[in-house]
């Protein structure tokens, strides 16, 4: 049986999309990946491409509210940024919430333009990636 995780930010525009677009493509033999948001604040453009240079597709994701996933089960719920985890909400069954945050890219680049935003995208991106590539296992 696959590991069921939800990766968790606060509005499912980019963290979240990421870590889950990299657990979709790196991972999908050993874990079923979603995400959603405390907040809905639709997709990052950004994340989109930047995730995209390196041939994952995200374009495709919507952002949704953690309530529109209220009746599935998770293994684990991984929060990927400090809002979220402060706001997690309990989850039935035997949900593991584990926090791993990341840096948030709109922040960083907040007032950025061009290649300058686009390196705390990628930035982010690859230390998710990273993260992502040790899972399952780091979970245990």
């Amino acid at each position: 049986m696959k590991t069921t995780i939800l990766f968790l930010c606060t509005g499912n525009s980019c963290r979240s999309q990421m870590a889950e677009g990299w657990a979709r493509h790196l991972k999908s033999d050993t874990i079923t990946a979603s995400s959603a948001g405390i907040e809905k604040h639709g997709l990052n453009p950004f994340a989109v491409q930047v995730m995209a240079e390196i041939g994952i597709d995200i374009s495709g994701h919507s952002s949704q509210l953690i309530q529109e996933l209220t009746e599935d089960r998770f293994d684990y719920v991984i929060t990927v940024c400090d809002n979220a985890h402060e706001s997690c909400p309990l989850f039935p069954g035997k949900a593991t919430i584990i926090h791993k945050g990341f840096d948030d890219p709109p922040l960083l680049a907040r007032g950025l333009s061009g290649e300058a935003a686009l390196a705390h995208y990628r930035r982010v991106r690859d230390d998710i990636g990273d993260y992502i590539r040790l899972l399952p296992e780091s979970l245990q």
